[in-house]
């Protein structure tokens, strides 16, 4: 089958813009382009900030979606977590019941205006809230130097931290900071995400030994297919992710999931539920900490109600077409 032209994306395009449940990454309002092909629907949603470069991965997972399709799963339902964003710790148990059954919990750290002491405050809520048992892992996106990861995580070390996703924002950090917690033996493995998904050379992470597992997401490594690709070069143990997609994005997470030779960890997929909205009335929802494999399909009456305004569309279309050259 051949690729889709530009025309041919174009002629698909609808945009939609949806409004979140809790305030995420600053986003208050999620806005991502949805493309309808002969293998089904994709999702093009990079962040408003993202440039052109960039967003063409996102593309390219769009068209593979919609165009190609994705491998054959190995499983029918994949693990996931429960995502806690920036909030206040009183407020942890009201975002942890949108997710019912899930044992593991990602919880972010290190917002901007934010403190220390709010980052462990937060972290001993969610342990509190689910219990000894479940898992419980941290997500600083890069704003740490190793000096603060190692005194925060040290301090966060009590609450059975599963593992630090991205503590700091250099490969040649991370593996200084393996070393800094080796040597207090802080024992918290680290996850290396920003450093996989938006490097040019994603193998410096297992070159340089700066991580003890990945995190892989499908849209901004450009498709479910050269997700597994990197996987395998790369040979670390994977945590399959996600950004703020609607169920038609996250459809692709779960693909990637579910093709994964090894999945020994709970995905990062579950956050359709933060989402006061979605484009389809099968919304991809945890139910008993797991979610199905399977397509989903856009409701006209849900892409119609969430419609953009006709601004933003030209906006997207524009941004659509600078990036189709980096596809």
């Amino acid at each position: 089958m051949t690729g889709p032209s530009l025309e041919d994306l174009l002629a698909t395009l609808r945009v939609v813009s949806i409004p979140m449940r809790v305030t995420f990454r600053g986003v208050t309002e999620r806005e991502v382009a949805l493309l309808e092909g002969p293998a089904g629907w994709g999702e093009f949603g990079p962040f408003l900030e993202y440039a052109p470069p960039e967003a063409g991965r996102w593309l390219a997972a769009a068209v593979e979606a919609a165009w190609s399709g994705w491998p054959d799963p190995l499983r029918l339902s994949v693990p996931v977590n429960a995502t806690v964003p920036a909030v206040a710790p009183e407020a942890v148990p009201g975002v942890l019941q949108r997710f019912p059954g899930t044992t593991t919990a990602k919880v972010k750290v290190a917002e901007r205006g934010q403190s220390t002491e709010d980052d462990v405050c937060r972290v001993a809520a969610v342990r509190d809230a689910m219990g000894p048992h479940a898992r419980v892992r941290v997500d600083a996106n890069g704003a740490w130097d190793v000096a603060t990861a190692t005194d925060v995580l040290g301090r966060l070390a009590t609450h059975d931290i599963e593992y630090a996703e991205q503590p700091c924002a250099s490969v040649e950090e991370l593996r200084d900071l393996r070393l800094a917690l080796a040597r207090k033996g802080i024992d918290i493995p680290v996850a290396a995400d920003e450093s996989i998904r938006k490097a040019e050379d994603p193998m410096r992470v297992r070159d340089l030994d700066a991580a003890d597992l990945i995190v892989i997401k499908a849209a901004p490594l450009g498709g479910v297919r050269r997700a597994l690709e990197i996987v395998e070069e790369c040979g670390l143990p994977a945590v399959v992710s996600s950004a703020l997609d609607t169920s038609v994005g996250m459809a692709a997470g779960v693909a990637l999931a579910a093709a994964l030779p090894r999945l020994d960890h709970a995905c990062g997929l579950g956050t359709v539920a933060l989402l006061a909205g979605d484009v389809t009335t099968d919304s991809l929802i945890p139910v008993d900490g797991e979610l199905p494999v399977h397509r989903v399909v856009a409701d006209p009456d849900l892409l119609d109600r969430h419609a953009a305004a006709p601004d933003r569309v030209r906006w997207w279309r524009d941004r659509l077409t600078a990036a189709w050259e980096h596809a």
